[in-house]
């Protein structure tokens, strides 16, 4: 009987004996398949590495391009702010208890600069005449103003509107006691220096809050407040 060994040698001569079989390997390089060599050494057998053929390079592993980022988004130009309007300035209400016009006292006293003076509807010369002054020097009461004109009123309260060149700033008042009495000083002690009757127009020299120094005629003297018209209650001049 044959041993391990020849059993071996005969199938290896079996092979070398098929004319030594050709192998195809993929990847580009083919290898012949021989019969293995053994090393005279050890005796062992090692296999043939396939050789690559000549003039293919290796292919070259593909590498994956770099994928730009998105553009970002332009964003509009913001437009630039209106400019606020600018602020009103602030413009306080009128006193009424001053003129339009001058900002003087309403209501206030003049007197009538010449001999007449006409008295009209509406400040302009296109209003009709409702009353006509004819007494120079007379005190009115102003109680409107509206640019060149002053609405005036006498002490029976008739008037209108007169043009400001025929009014005075000259201080009158007018008696309206029966029988005015005017003394030498601010006091009914003192002594009297002379009567005056109603309807008689003075010069305004001083008042204190309830007296009025006069001149009627050249004559001087003080007298109540309370008998004279054309001076308000507790005005004082001097």
């Amino acid at each position: 009987m044959m041993g391990i060994r020849e059993v071996a040698a005969a199938v290896l001569a079996l092979a070398i004996s098929a004319g030594g079989a050709m192998a195809q390997v993929s990847g580009e390089a083919t290898a012949a398949l021989g019969a293995p060599a053994e090393s005279a050494a050890t005796g062992v057998t090692s296999s043939p590495r396939p050789k690559t053929r000549s003039g293919i390079a290796p292919p070259t592993p593909e590498v994956a391009e770099p994928v730009a980022a998105a553009p970002a988004p332009v964003q509009p130009a913001a437009a630039a702010p209106a400019p606020a309007p600018a602020a009103k300035p602030i413009v306080p209400p009128r006193d009424p208890s001053k003129g339009a016009v001058t900002n003087l006292p309403i209501p206030r006293f003049v007197s009538l600069k010449g001999n007449e003076g006409n008295a009209r509807r509406g400040p302009s010369l296109t209003h009709r005449i409702d009353w006509v002054f004819t007494t120079a020097g007379m005190p009115l009461r102003v109680t409107a103003e509206h640019e060149n004109w002053r609405r005036v009123e006498d002490a029976e309260g008739m008037g209108g509107w007169v043009h400001y060149a025929l009014l005075s700033g000259v201080r009158t008042a007018l008696v309206t006691a029966e029988m005015a009495k005017f003394y030498s000083r601010p006091d009914t002690q003192a002594s009297i220096t002379f009567e005056a009757e109603s309807g008689v127009t003075g010069r305004l020299l001083e008042c204190q809050p309830d007296w009025c120094r006069m001149n009627i005629q050249g004559e001087k003297g003080w007298v109540e407040k309370t008998a004279l018209w054309g001076v308000l209650p507790g005005e004082v001049l001097e």
